[in-house]
């Protein structure tokens, strides 16, 4: 758990407390609550309500960089580095890739006929040249853009024109697998 993780949790919790108070325990106590001091009651819970919202921008940030950040420390300790030729690991299960079998998988499911590809001799224009789109990228931004695409939609291209299923169509060992591939092919090297 992160410092971010309990500062979240705090605001939440004040949050929480601050309303049910107000809502439970005040007017019983006080039935014309909040009277005279509306602006007073509406200020601070405007100013809870954007704290939370506040709180939640930040930490789902360092979330979403603490994950990225370990998920490419994990696949390029497990791969032997970028570019490697010995394959890089895959991310998620940990698998490590094996950049032939890869090559075989790009082949099999079809991604030359709609990527360029040097290494694998395909000259497609549906989806992104990824001798371009992929260079100087890790190998988990690579599996990001097979499991998530959308997520990553390369410049100039709709989201949606990838088919969504291909994360679920490999296991975790085929998707180790053209991961490294990609990685060790990717600017036709």
């Amino acid at each position: 758990m992160s410092g971010n993780d309990i500062v979240l949790g705090l605001v939440a919790l004040v949050l929480v407390v601050f309303s049910l108070v107000v809502s439970l325990l005040i007017p019983r106590r006080d039935p014309g609550f909040p009277g005279r001091n509306l602006r007073v009651f509406i200020v601070v819970a405007a100013l809870l309500v954007v704290a939370m919202l506040a709180a939640v921008e930040v930490a789902g940030e360092a979330h979403e960089e603490e994950a990225g950040g370990a998920e490419t420390a994990e696949t390029t300790t497990e791969g032997g580095g970028e570019g490697g030729g010995g394959g890089e690991g895959g991310g998620g299960a940990g698998a490590q890739g094996d950049a032939a079998a890869g090559k075989e998988i790009f082949a099999q499911a079809g991604c030359g006929d709609c990527h360029a590809l040097e290494d694998a001799g395909s000259t497609a224009e549906v989806g992104p040249n990824l001798d371009e789109s992929l260079q100087g990228q890790d190998a988990a931004f690579i599996r990001e853009s097979i499991v998530e695409p959308d997520a990553v939609v390369a410049e100039g291209y709709a989201p949606g024109i990838m088919p969504q299923d291909y994360g679920e169509q490999l296991d975790e060992q085929q998707l180790a697998d053209l991961v490294a591939y990609l990685t060790q092919a990717r600017g036709g090297s």
